[in-house]
């Protein structure tokens, strides 16, 4: 899974907690509780990635997350109507996240965590369904794999050498 990373000191970021989970360890003297937050990170306007953080205390957990996704940024290609430039399946283990661009007003149809990552990538327009793994992690990073290999119709005609009005034909 190729990335295109970016720098994350000059962008405005929000941030989106998806998920908490308390995970217990059992031992000797009892049990030892500890938090993992999955958290979105993006700026509304093309730029989206998510992080895992962990710690003894939940808004630790959260901060960690955060910096965790900040380190992960990508790119998003986007169409002059707010949705995703064509259809595509981005997947991650066993989930499988189906990305359907749609006309304006479409608003964005998708399910929680899948929205999450849409609406901070500033994506106004899609229809998207969670196929295979329901896992909250999973989804996430299908979603995220789906909407980094987009291609402008500009890159795909360079790449084929043909103009834009013969790919979009």
């Amino acid at each position: 899974m190729k990335r295109n990373l970016i720098d994350a000191s000059q962008l405005e970021l929000e941030d989106k907690v998806v998920a908490i989970k308390r995970v217990t360890k059992v031992v000797k003297g009892g049990r030892n509780f500890r938090f993992t937050a999955l958290v979105v990170v993006g700026d509304g306007n093309g730029h989206v990635g998510a992080g895992l953080g962990k710690a003894t205390e939940i808004p630790e957990a959260i901060r960690k997350g955060k910096e965790d996704a900040m380190k992960k940024l990508v790119t998003v290609a986007r169409d002059a109507n707010g949705s995703i430039t064509h259809d595509f399946i981005g997947k991650y283990g066993s989930a499988e996240m189906l990305l359907k661009r749609a006309p304006e007003g479409t608003g964005v149809i998708a399910g929680g965590p899948a929205r999450a990552v849409v609406e901070l990538a500033g994506i106004k327009n899609i229809r998207a369904k969670c196929m295979g793994s329901r896992n909250k992690q999973n989804v996430v990073l299908a979603t995220i794999d789906g909407l980094s290999q987009l291609k402008t119709p500009e890159e795909v005609a360079k790449k084929r050498g043909k103009s834009v009005d013969e790919i979009q034909a």
